[in-house]
């Protein structure tokens, strides 16, 4: 199992706490220290309008900044949001071939078909943000490898144009899906890609199916002449390595971990009793359309903060406005299979979860909420000398 990086390029409360300029900086310098300690890829996403949790609106200029100051770290792109809208496939295929050259072939290149905030903003249906994914995955690898790429849909259409430049890798750089449930699982296999997924406080167990699911459905994809096909599973967690399991508390990783999660169904605009459900185990927090209304029960109510299930009550009353120590905050979520904060041995054991299942690449995301810069580089260097040796 490989160990990356993934990033939002995320801090809580930015602008008072030196600005997007000085996370910016830090970002790079993560970058170097992770490509110092040997993790294999550096995952960017793209999110635009998400004030504090995420500044990636731009994430191919943030991947070549990445890529001009790092000599082995592949850089991925967790994904390029494929409406037509956002980014014409067309163009997007053009900047993911430049960033091959500028990389040196390190690129890895991953389709999302976005969510609810972009779709709102970008005016777009869910409906056809799917369809356009399929359309996308397609598009690419033609638009990458035909000397004369044509292309004729009901959605576009254009003759014998040379698509430059070609990328470095070939036949192309690895492409992936980011994906949510189990039909997108299945999809992806059918379509040769790899999975990038994550877990959002919900069991480990729930993504062994939809695993099984996509290697059953790549198992019986029958590869066109040249088709390049990536099987391949990613999975972002959260993640901090620490001396000690007060270390770890205390350098913000559980409250951090616990905004990002509380934050998800406003940034994705997705009701929060689905996430409640799939912390549960019950559902994906991404399967019902983000489309669908916000009940009225998800405005602040700090009399319904109960909940049997510890992490959602936990949840409930972050979202209600209460302020929940890091020490409070550990002790539930440390009985997550998921969530990987402790010391080292801790997070080997965690980690060790996910290689059970299939995962081939575990995707840390190690800059979250309030964790400190040096804390942040801290635990890069430490999963470099005492992880990745075990799981490379």
């Amino acid at each position: 199992m490989k160990l990356d990086i993934f990033s939002e390029i995320q801090k809580r409360d930015c602008d008072a706490n030196g600005g997007f300029g000085r996370l910016l900086t830090e970002s790079i310098e993560q970058a170097r220290a992770a490509d110092e300690a040997g993790f294999d890829c550096w995952w960017e996403v793209e999110h635009h309008c998400t004030p504090d949790f995420s500044y990636s609106s731009c994430p191919e200029l943030i991947l070549e900044a990445i890529a001009l100051n790092t000599r082995r770290l592949r850089v991925g792109h967790a994904g390029i949001l494929v409406p037509f809208e956002i980014n014409h496939p067309l163009r997007a295929a053009e900047r993911a071939a430049m960033l091959d050259h500028i990389s040196g072939g390190r690129l890895e290149v991953g389709l999302a078909k976005s969510g609810g905030k972009e779709w709102e903003t970008f005016c777009i249906s869910e409906q056809q943000a799917s369809a356009d994914l399929v359309e996308a995955t397609a598009m690419f690898p033609r638009a990458w490898c035909d000397d004369a790429f044509s292309w004729q849909s009901a959605r576009w259409r254009v003759a014998n144009r040379s698509v430059q430049p070609k990328p470095v890798q070939k036949p192309h750089p690895p492409l992936w899906h980011t994906c949510s449930s189990p039909p997108s699982f299945e999809r992806a296999g059918e379509l040769g890609v790899g999975v990038l997924a994550t877990t959002l406080f919900a069991p480990v167990d729930t993504l062994s199916g939809m695993i099984k699911g996509y290697r059953d459905a790549i198992g019986r994809l029958v590869p066109r002449t040249g088709q390049f096909v990536n099987n391949a599973v990613g999975v972002f967690t959260f993640v901090h390595a620490a001396d000690s399991i007060k270390a770890a508390v205390e350098s913000g990783a559980p409250r951090s971990a616990l905004w990002y999660v509380s934050s998800a169904p406003r940034v994705f605009n997705v009701p929060r009793e689905i996430f409640y459900s799939a912390i549960r185990g019950n559902v994906d927090p991404r399967s019902r359309p983000s489309t669908a209304p916000l009940a009225a029960s998800e405005a602040p109510d700090p009399r319904s903060v109960d909940d049997p299930n510890p992490v959602v009550a936990l949840m409930k009353r972050e979202f209600a406005g209460e302020e929940i120590s890091n020490e409070e905050i550990f002790e539930v979520i440390r009985e997550l299979d998921s969530v990987i904060i402790g010391d080292v041995a801790t997070c080997r054991q965690k980690m060790a979860r996910f290689r059970d299942i299939g995962v081939d690449r575990l995707m840390c995301l190690v800059q979250m909420g309030e964790v400190p810069h040096a804390e942040v580089l801290g635990t890069i260097r430490r999963i470099g000398r005492e992880l990745i040796p075990q799981f490379a």
